[in-house]
């Protein structure tokens, strides 16, 4: 497929649906509730059935409601909405409050309460309430006021990162779970109408991003709890799952994508001029010239710490890309050249959805099939969203 055709909103809408058809109706769990999402990236088989992630059920939610919003197959509105109803009866814990992050079955086999998790049931619980969904809206404000009573901490406009079943915080902080919670933000304003949640949005991203805490203007990772950089953080666990040390050239791709869609709702110039800095970063530090893709984890000069390719933040490169081309050509060019790659090497040709990762090279990376997933294809799926909305001349939004 040329890559050109990827600025045609059709073209956008089928790459939506594949990543829908490749879950749907296998994932649907009518035993447990909720999501069976641990399929095989290569034979498209489901290796676990009882095993759920918090992190894959919200993101999974958030699938099927951009389907329905688009008008997609009739079966996505009660997908999401069997989905939304295991979150709150499944993962939520009435007791404690908050929610667990893994199960199995309907048992708790980790209940670790992470602001990255909670987040993301916000963004759930948004994407919900734009379709309609019965209860949504009181969901989202049970979420919204469990990050301001747990996590968020005013002094810092910023939210600490995770705490036992009990509540006993740890003294780590990261900039990994407030960018989620930016987003979000955003999305439950764009749901609602209320500026409540855009002021929440644009003072996360003040408070971590506005100003550059590194001589090169990069974000980084990790934090100490007076929230000064901790640089040093895993240098011994590279490969570690969420939290590898080092500068990740994707998430500064995802920030420049959140950047824009905050100055597309609010007034202030440093939004849109930190958005171009932060997408040329991603490509300085973290292009691979030889070879194409963004390497996972860089340091401060642009060297591989994890040279591998992921899907993920070549998906964000394209919402970003997408978003910065409505007024700059160069991004148009670099928006082909990020799907010119996805086609090459991360879209399966037999199922339509997108491959985790990659190698250094190019060559598809199956994970070990032995815990629940996190990534149905939320980021592909976000981003050829946001992508459609900027080539139909429509507002883009992430709900």
């Amino acid at each position: 497929m040329p890559a050109q055709t990827f600025r045609d909103p059709w073209a956008l809408r089928q790459q939506i649906r594949s990543v829908l058809q490749f879950h749907y109706p296998e994932c649907i769990d009518h035993h447990y509730g909720g999501y069976c999402l641990n399929r095989d990236e290569q034979e498209g088989y489901i290796y676990e059935r009882r095993e759920k992630h918090l992190v894959g059920t919200c993101r999974m939610v958030y699938n099927f409601c951009v389907g329905a919003r688009l008008d997609g197959p009739e079966w996505c509105r009660s997908a999401a909405a069997h989905g939304l109803s295991s979150l709150f009866n499944t993962f939520w814990d009435g007791d404690r409050g908050g929610f667990d992050w893994i199960l199995r079955g309907r048992e708790t086999i980790e209940d670790t309460r992470r602001c990255y998790g909670h987040a993301f049931a916000l963004l759930a619980c948004a994407a919900a309430t734009e379709i309609g969904l019965p209860g949504a809206d009181d969901r989202l404000e049970q979420v919204t006021a469990l990050l301001d009573e747990r996590f968020f901490e005013p002094e810092y406009g910023l939210h600490r990162a995770e705490a036992d079943g009990d509540w006993n915080f740890t003294e780590y902080r990261g900039q990994n779970a407030n960018m989620h919670a930016c987003e979000a933000y955003l999305a439950a304003f764009d749901a609602t109408g209320e500026g409540e949640y855009l002021d929440r949005a644009y003072t996360v991203a003040d408070s971590l991003v506005r100003d550059p805490l590194t001589d090169g203007g990069l974000i980084p990772e990790h934090y100490t709890t007076e929230w000064e950089p901790d640089l040093e953080y895993n240098q011994d666990e590279p490969n570690h799952q969420f939290r590898p040390p080092g500068f990740q050239p994707g998430h500064h791709a995802e920030w420049a994508k959140l950047l824009e869609l905050l100055a597309d709702r609010r007034e202030e110039s440093w939004l849109t001029e930190r958005a171009r800095k932060l997408f040329d970063a991603a490509f300085a530090i973290g292009w691979d010239e030889e070879h194409g893709g963004f390497y996972y984890t860089v340091d401060a000069e642009g060297k591989p710490i994890v040279a591998e390719k992921y899907g993920w933040a070549i998906a964000e490169g394209i919402g970003a890309a997408a978003l910065l081309a409505r007024e700059d050509e160069s991004s148009l060019e670099r928006y082909d050249h990020l799907w010119d790659y996805a086609r090459e090497h991360l879209i399966n040709e037999k199922y339509g959805t997108w491959y985790e990762k990659c190698t250094c090279e190019g060559e598809p990376l199956t994970p070990a099939n032995n815990g629940p997933r996190v990534e149905p294809g939320y980021h592909p799926v976000a981003n050829a969203a946001l992508a459609m909305a900027v080539f139909e001349d429509d507002r883009p939004r992430l709900v």
